[in-house]
C-alpha cells in the first residue's frame, strides 16, 4: 500500500456564524491509499475550536501516518487516539480503497440512488435579516425540520426570530431544532429554556458548554425542551457513565470529530440501552465525508432527519452525484465524481 495526502482549503460562500465565532475557511487534508491499481480517498476535517485533534502536529502526524503505511505497518499498530479527524480519514479511505476508490462506501437503497436521506435546514446565526432569509428559502425548499444556531445574538432578537416560524407554522408544520453549541450560560439556561419552550421546540443541542456534568444532568432533568448532546461526545471515549449521569433525550453523532465510525456504533449502542435517542450530523467536511457520512447513516436505517446538508456551503466543494431534494439528500447514479482539484 502506498499513502499520501494534500491539504485543501474549502471557502464558504457566506460568513458561518456560531458562537464560536464566524467561520469564512475550512481546512481539510485528504488521505490516499493506493493498492493493486485501486485507490481510497478519506477526508481529515477538523474545526477550529471544536476539534480536539492538535493543531501544532497535525500535519506530523498525518506525515508519520503515511510514512508508517508505506514501510509495511498495520493500521492497527497506528495510534490515533488522539487525532479523530485523521482516524476517520483514514477509516473511511480504508473502505473507498476495498471498494476500488467507487465512492460506495457502504451499499444500501441511498448509495445506490433509490432512496434519500431526510435532513434538516440548517440556519446560521448571523443578523436578523439574514437568518429569516434564510428560513424562508428553507420553507420554500420544502423542509419540514429546520435547525436554527443560537446563542450568539441578543436573546429577545433569537426568540423574535424562533416566533415568527411559529406565527406561520405550527409545529406540526415544521420542526425547530436548536443549537447553541454551548452559548448559554451555567446560571441563566435554565430560564431560557423555558421561555424557548413556549414556541414548542423539539429539542436544543448542547446549550452549556461541555464537561460540566452535574449542571448539564439539572438541566436535562428540568429542561421543558429535550437536550442534546453534541460537544460533550467530543474528546470522550464512549462512555456509559455519562449518560446515565446527564441522561439526555438524544446524542449527535459526528464522525470526524469523535473518531470514525466504529465509536459512533459504540455511542449508539449505549444510548439505545438507556433509551436515548441519537441521530447523525456532518462537520463541514466537503463532499468526500459527507458522502462516507450519508451512506453510513443511511445503513443504520433511522428515520429521524438527519444533518446532513452542508454539502451546498462552500464555493469549491468536490463535485460529486450527492444532490439535494425535497428536503433529502439523494447519491444520483447518473452524475460522476470530478477529483480533478484533487490532483
Amino acid at each position: 500500500m502506498h499513502a499520501h495526502y494534500i491539504n485543501y482549503t474549502l471557502d464558504f460562500k457566506f460568513s458561518a456564524g456560531t458562537s464560536r465565532g464566524a467561520l469564512l475557511h475550512k481546512p481539510s487534508s485528504f488521505l490516499f491509499l493506493e493498492e493493486n491499481g485501486s485507490t481510497g480517498i478519506g477526508e481529515c476535517s477538523t474545526i477550529s475550536k471544536l476539534s480536539i485533534d492538535p493543531v501544532d502536529s497535525y500535519q506530523q502526524k498525518l506525515d508519520e501516518l503515511c510514512t508508517s503505511l508505506n514501510d509495511g505497518s498495520s493500521t492497527t499498530e497506528i495510534d490515533l487516539s488522539g487525532y479523530p479527524s485523521i482516524a476517520f480519514g483514514l477509516e473511511t479511505a480504508l473502505l473507498d480503497l476495498q471498494a476500488k476508490g467507487s465512492k460506495i462506501l457502504f451499499k444500501n437503497d441511498f448509495s445506490v440512488g433509490k432512496t434519500g436521506i431526510t435532513i434538516n435546514g440548517l440556519v446560521w446565526m448571523g443578523d436578523k435579516n439574514f437568518m429569516q432569509k434564510q428560513i424562508r428559502e428553507k420553507i420554500a425548499a420544502g423542509f419540514h425540520c429546520i435547525k436554527l444556531k443560537v446563542g450568539a445574538l441578543d436573546f429577545d432578537t433569537e426568540l423574535e426570530i424562533i416566533k415568527s416560524i411559529r406565527h406561520n407554522f405550527s409545529a406540526n408544520d415544521i420542526e425547530i431544532r436548536l443549537d447553541a453549541n454551548g452559548g448559554f450560560q451555567p446560571n441563566n439556561a435554565l430560564e431560557k429554556l423555558k421561555v424557548l419552550s413556549e414556541y414548542q421546540i423539539h429539542s436544543i443541542e448542547q446549550p452549556i458548554k461541555p464537561h460540566q456534568w452535574e449542571m448539564m444532568a439539572e438541566l436535562c432533568e428540568n429542561s421543558p425542551i429535550p437536550i442534546v448532546l453534541d460537544e460533550e461526545l467530543i474528546g470522550t471515549p464512549p462512555d456509559e457513565n455519562m449518560l446515565t449521569a446527564i441522561r439526555p433525550a438524544y446524542i449527535i453523532l459526528k464522525p470526524s470529530l469523535i473518531g470514525g465510525f466504529k465509536i459512533a456504533e459504540k455511542w449508539i449502542q449505549l444510548a439505545e440501552k438507556h433509551n436515548i435517542g441519537w441521530w447523525v450530523t456532518s462537520a463541514l467536511e466537503s463532499n468526500i465525508g459527507l458522502n462516507a457520512i450519508a451512506q453510513w447513516a443511511a445503513s443504520l436505517n433511522s428515520n429521524m432527519p438527519q444533518g446532513l446538508g452542508t454539502g451546498q456551503l462552500y464555493h469549491n466543494n468536490i463535485p460529486s452525484p450527492l444532490e439535494i431534494r425535497d428536503a433529502k439528500l439523494f447519491y444520483n447514479r447518473d452524475k460522476n465524481w470530478d477529483l480533478s482539484s484533487l490532483v
